[in-house]
């Protein structure tokens, strides 16, 4: 055995990646007692914390007190000489990134677990090497977190010009006019926050309508309330050709319309990122999109190697991967085995009006057979009528027909977020209509809909 061999360390666990999966599965392991390593190339904190949601979700507040100044007005408030500072908004976001950042760390640390600030690649089933030094760690075990990555769609030229959801929040100055491709999460979204920040936004998407997969009463009420807040969209279409412009970005579309803009934004999805990463000649399995293909434990092709997080490509939300993360630690570590149930869970899409939603939309219930009761509504918000701002809620439950359990709850509205958490719970117990029939409504709120529907739409 050579003296490199001799002194080769080795690891409970060795993860890859330091977002939120990573580093609640390095945590817990440590926690379990495993000695453990994590890698991580960028920033602590993966996506989520650094360039998605908490940054993401800055944005938006910034975006809606521009509606809470509008509304003022309607309230009796005098409100003159507002300006809005982009680059303060990317400083101070900036500072809270930092804190969040240095918060993970120090997490990871104060349980147990060594950070590596460096690419890792898995060289064998047990052998992970760190880019950074050259060296490589035996492990009993190697879990990927390494989360995904903006996907650029087909190739087009100039898209070298674009800018994707990494780069959008460090943006030099603020775009005044902006072009997005794409009405998934990630698109609605920044099409919302920079409209409601003044800008002039264009919303380009190959569906008939925004939010492919959502309930379609609830894409059609976004559209409306899209159309409505002065967002340009355009359906049925694909950006074809970006090209520098005095000025600007000229963008070109696929029906041949044109037009320019301050920055052009892809916004068409995310894949896994797991390329050149040594997976596959590991005999790790990958999906046709990258995805490392787990069982419900996790478990790759390779029974030392586990995947989380949006690197599995399963469910794409951050609490998944968190909680993907710490099943995988208590499995193997904990002698404390469970698993991650992906068929219920809660979302939020923070575009204006927000959107909160669990469990299955009217169209993959009706798919699934058997009878039906649907209940909605539809309102002007209180709020709205004293500010006098054109927009409306939307509300619908989904009910089996048979058992009279809630199988779907989709709200549009203020607070939805918060709304569709608590929903989560009861759907999640199994909640039928006629508990939600029991519950006496708080009100005046907007939630008390919920629990007030009688009459059946269909």
């Amino acid at each position: 055995m050579s003296q490199a061999s001799q002194s080769q360390r080795e690891v409970d666990l060795f993860v890859i990646g330091g977002g939120s999966g990573g580093v609640r599965a390095a945590r817990i392991a440590a926690q379990h007692g495993a000695k453990v390593i994590m890698a991580e190339e960028y920033r602590v904190g993966g996506t989520c914390v650094i360039r998605g949601c908490v940054p993401k979700k800055l944005f938006v507040y910034a975006g809606r007190y521009a509606h809470d100044l509008a509304d003022m007005a309607g309230f009796g408030w005098r409100v003159e000489d507002v300006e809005f500072d982009w680059l303060t908004l990317v400083a101070n976001k900036d500072k809270e990134i930092a804190r969040l950042e240095a918060a993970y760390t120090r997490n990871a640390q104060t349980s147990g677990v060594e950070l590596v600030a460096s690419r890792a690649v898995v060289v064998d089933a047990n052998t992970v090497r760190i880019i950074a030094t050259g060296e490589e760690v035996k492990a009993r075990y190697i879990l990927v977190a390494t989360g995904g990555q903006p996907a650029l769609g087909p190739a087009i030229p100039g898209a070298e010009l674009a800018i994707t959801s990494n780069e959008v929040f460090n943006l030099p100055r603020f775009p005044n006019r902006i072009v997005i491709q794409g009405a998934g999460y990630i698109g609605v979204e920044f099409a919302s926050l920079f409209r409601a920040l003044g800008a002039e936004v264009t919303l380009v998407y190959r569906g008939h309508a925004v939010l492919r997969g959502f309930d379609e009463e609830v894409r059609t009420h976004m559209t409306q309330e899209f159309t409505t807040a002065g967002l340009r969209l355009m359906p049925g279409q694909s950006l074809s050709a970006i090209e520098a412009v005095e000025g600007g970005k000229k963008v070109t579309l696929t029906d041949g319309t044109s037009m320019e803009a301050d920055e052009v934004m892809l916004a068409v999805g995310r894949i896994p990122a797991t390329r050149n990463m040594g997976l596959e000649a590991a005999g790790v399995a990958l999906d046709k999109v990258g995805a490392v293909v787990v069982d419900a434990q996790s478990r790759s092709s390779v029974p030392s190697i586990y995947a989380v997080g949006d690197a599995t490509n399963r469910v794409n939300l951050t609490p998944v991967a968190i909680r993907e993360g710490h099943a995988f630690a208590d499995t193997v570590f904990g002698d404390k085995p469970w698993t991650v149930d992906h068929s219920l869970v809660p979302t939020a899409v923070f575009c204006e009006p927000e959107i909160g939603t669990v469990g299955l939309s009217e169209e993959v219930a009706r798919a699934a057979g058997g009878p039906l009761d649907i209940y909605k509504t539809t309102f002007r918000p209180l709020k709205a009528t004293v500010s006098g701002r054109d927009t409306r809620c939307f509300m619908k439950l989904v009910v089996d027909g048979q058992t009279n359990r809630v199988l779907g709850v989709h709200i549009v509205g203020e607070g939805a977020g918060e709304m569709i958490q608590l929903a989560g719970i009861a759907v999640g117990m199994g909640a039928t209509k006629a508990d939600f029939d029991r519950t006496i409504a708080v009100h005046p709120t907007a939630a008390e809909e919920l629990v007030t529907l009688r009459t059946k739409a269909s």
